[in-house]
């Protein structure tokens, strides 16, 4: 099996809080946000709903993604996540 990683965008609600992150294993980091379960930004702010997700093939393109994402501005990251999440509905039930 192929290993795929993840650049993905949690929030509190829709036009809420976001938080940019990068994972190997995109079910499992996904519901970590929703049980609370690791401590820090995510935590504290409630960031429990998956609103965007892109698969890469390497960490190198996955990290580097995340990175010149976490830099735009507020925005662009609505605008990104509208372009495949208009509604802003919680992704974790449709992943892989």
């Amino acid at each position: 099996m192929e290993k795929r990683y993840w650049v993905y965008i949690v929030c509190d609600k829709p036009y809420g809080t976001l938080y940019t992150g990068v994972t190997g294993y995109i079910s499992r980091r996904a519901q970590q946000h929703k049980d609370g379960s690791v401590d820090g930004f995510t935590k504290t702010y409630g960031l429990k709903k998956l609103v965007f997700s892109e698969e890469y093939p390497t960490a190198l393109e996955a990290i580097t993604r995340e990175k010149r994402i976490k830099k735009w501005n507020r925005s662009w990251k609505i605008q990104l996540i509208e372009t495949i999440n208009p509604t802003w509905r919680d992704l974790y039930d449709e992943l892989p």
